[in-house]
């Protein structure tokens, strides 16, 4: 990997990690299109560790409140019936579905699961199903009206990013105005939600990124590594900030359009021999 790649692909990842549009799909699309590789699915894994940090900074407060909560609640009944120990359970809950999911899928998601007809085929179908949610969520729900139910749906949604061009915040954005949750309701629960599966993915895929098993991957240096992620972490900042105003008052129409758009492009250049899909 060359030093232009790594900065490129930092800024994709902190780019489009909290948006529904897929991180791991741009960084995909964005290797082979630009670098003619692939940079693997355990790079995009380690460098989303900085755009979770910045929801670890950005959401400091709630977390530490949650988590205390919690802590407490074990012990304390009183302090059950509390929308903060009951959040707690429905992260811990809506973790299980991509930690069963991917633990089983670990080899496909790394090999089968970046074929570009594939992540092109995602980015479109996920965009009317995103539009479809949109059109027909009701939105009446707010994070007080939060159940478990809402937990488990969500968090089967966020398994199915662990194909790239679904999107993380995108499935689960899906699953929440499904549910009729508010935009706002989905996203927060969508960023607490995100923060155990992929610390503990990043972390476990430190040993892979070095020496990526995929043919035709590209490996980064440690100080290439460092410096992506620490793009993705700032550049990631913003992006929740901006993110959280924007679903407050407009819809997601824009983003669907993009995905449509974008995974045209890509089924266009792969049809024409521009690009390769593996």
């Amino acid at each position: 990997m060359t030093w232009v790649e790594a900065i490129v692909l930092g800024l994709v990842q902190g780019l489009t990690e909290f948006l529904p549009v897929s991180s791991s799909g741009h960084l995909r699309i964005t290797s082979e299109l630009f670098f003619g590789r692939d940079a693997g699915a355990s790079f995009t894994a380690v460098t989303q560790l900085g755009t979770e940090a910045a929801v670890l900074i950005y959401f400091a407060k709630d977390i530490w409140r949650i988590t205390r909560t919690w802590i407490v609640g074990i012990w304390d009944s009183s302090v059950r019936s509390s929308l903060d120990y009951r959040m707690a359970w429905y992260v811990i809950v809506g973790t299980i579905p991509i930690g069963i999911f991917g633990f089983l899928f670990k080899d496909q998601i790394r090999t089968a699961g970046r074929n570009l007809w594939l992540v092109a085929t995602t980015l479109i179908v996920f965009a009317f199903v995103l539009a479809f949610a949109e059109y027909w969520g009701r939105q009446t729900r707010a994070l007080e009206n939060f159940r478990m139910r809402d937990g488990v749906v969500m968090g089967f949604a966020q398994a199915m990013a662990l194909i790239p061009g679904v999107s993380r915040s995108g499935g689960t954005l899906t699953a929440g105005l499904l549910l009729n949750l508010t935009r706002e309701t989905a996203a927060r629960y969508s960023f607490l939600l995100a923060i155990p599966a992929v610390v503990l993915s990043g972390v476990f895929s430190l040993g892979d990124v070095f020496e990526p098993a995929a043919p035709g991957t590209a490996a980064p240096t440690v100080a290439m590594l460092v410096v992506a992620t620490i793009i993705a972490f700032g550049v990631g900042y913003a992006a929740i900030a901006w993110l959280l105003r924007y679903v407050a008052h407009h819809t997601l129409y824009v983003f669907v359009l993009y995905r449509v758009a974008l995974g045209t492009l890509v089924l266009a250049l792969l049809m024409t021999g521009t690009i390769s899909a593996t």
